[in-house]
């Protein structure tokens, strides 16, 4: 039986996905790719934008057609979020939720046995513990990510996700030491802690994010660790102390950031103002050596003005970002920007996400000239026709030339140039 599995959204998805494709191939399914011939399609669905749900369909049509005789099965923050909806999609023969994955596989069995339809999606409930789930390998051969925590309590105006993903929940200390050991043993030597709201790891049983941080940056084998998005107002400077601390956390910060204007951020329910995350920013630059600092911004919220645009475009020019995802607000039913009055004009808001792309763009080019001349160890990971190329620890792009294989190799590179949107080296 040939399964493939569609993954839309997060890394936390993409980890999910690894886990549940585990889990089926050892159930007796063989993985194939989307794009193969398949029994059985699976679609980890995102929920963030309207236009999610869209593509969503879209994708549950195009495998339709490409095998009318395959079972196709829905699942993820789509389906939770949204379960009358995703049950009219006629196009899914298995409908499950982001809360019962581990319903997923009897469901599709119990399509194939019996041809009728699964519905299954189950509501979150308070204090519900975080699921038991660990992946063994990833599609990366060099870098794994750890999902850490599940849910999110924050209600931002513009967000559905507390809806999809619950409560905030946290992987138990003991349940991460045993995956981490396990990656390290499998060769990796980088590892990705994520999460739904990852600020808030150990909120659930008393504990905190620099927990988890200090169990991975001291499990031998493991040489490097990462964060997913953390939330400003979450991480104190005592925090940030304990992170400096130890030597193989990545100095790559994505800070949440999605307005640089203060009325805006107020109107977006989110719990921080810009002077919050400018001191934020001064003090990593203050305790990391060339850090770097990534993060995601939304223009066109309703109510913003010329004016406040303006503020968020001055802002981010002075905060020097190393890189910026920037996109359009968009309405998403259920939550309180939906019936927000003062609806941006999506032409006011194409102009002003073109201009904002344009800043940070110009500040991306900045970050990366600032890394000639400087040496960084490098973690390479894919070879192209004598081009090798990987990433420094602050998360910095990386090509060079040579002729041997030095995939899955941390080397010291040189890093002698800058392009469009990474360094060129040699390897010292």
């Amino acid at each position: 039986m040939r399964i493939a599995f569609y993954t839309l959204g997060c890394k936390v998805n993409q980890y999910e996905t690894q886990v549940l494709s585990q889990q089926f191939a050892a159930a007796g399914f063989d993985l194939v790719e989307p794009t193969d011939i398949a029994d059985v399609y699976v679609v980890n669905s995102c929920t963030v934008t309207s236009s999610g749900d869209k593509k969503t369909r879209q994708i549950l049509r195009r495998l339709k057609r490409q095998n009318p005789a395959a079972k196709v099965a829905l699942t993820g923050c789509f389906p939770q979020a949204f379960p009358d909806a995703a049950e009219a999609f006629t196009e899914a023969d298995v409908i499950t939720g982001s809360y019962n994955r581990a319903s997923l596989l009897p469901a599709i069995r119990e399509c194939l046995a019996t041809g009728s339809r699964v519905v299954n999606i189950t509501a979150h409930q308070k204090g519900e513990a975080f699921e038991d789930m660990k992946a063994g390998k990833f599609f990366e051969k060099t870098r794994a990510s750890i999902k850490i925590e599940d849910g999110c309590e924050r209600y931002c105006a513009y967000c559905i996700i507390p809806y999809a993903r619950g409560p905030v929940r946290s992987k138990p200390l003991m349940d991460l030491k045993l995956e981490l050991t396990e990656l390290a043993a499998a060769g990796y030597k980088e590892v990705v802690l994520v999460g739904i709201n990852l600020s808030a790891y150990g909120k659930d049983f008393g504990g905190h994010l620099t927990d988890a941080i200090a169990l991975a940056c001291t499990t031998d084998g493991i040489e490097r660790v990462r964060l997913g998005s953390i939330e400003p107002e979450m991480i104190t400077d005592k925090d940030l102390e304990e992170m400096a601390r130890y030597p193989r956390l990545c100095p790559q910060f994505h800070l949440a950031l999605q307005s640089g204007c203060d009325a805006t951020l107020k109107r977006m329910n989110r719990k921080y103002d810009t002077a919050e995350y400018r001191r934020m920013v001064g003090k990593i630059r203050e305790l990391f050596e060339n850090p770097s600092i990534t993060t995601d911004i939304m223009v066109g919220f309703p109510g913003e003005t010329e004016e406040e645009f303006a503020s968020t475009l001055q802002f981010v020019e002075e905060i020097g970002l190393a890189k910026a995802h920037v996109f359009s607000y968009s309405i998403r039913e259920g939550t309180a920007a939906a019936r927000m009055s003062g609806q941006v004009d999506p032409q006011v808001k194409e102009e002003r996400s073109a201009r904002l792309i344009a800043a940070t763009g110009k500040t991306r080019q900045e970050f990366l000239q600032n890394q000639v001349g400087t040496v960084q160890e490098v973690l390479f990971e894919t070879q192209t026709g004598g081009l090798t190329h990987g990433y420094s620890k602050n998360y910095t792009p990386v090509f060079v030339k040579t002729d041997e294989d030095v995939t899955g190799a941390i080397l010291r590179v040189e890093i002698t140039g800058a392009e469009a949107d990474h360094c060129i080296g040699r390897i010292l």
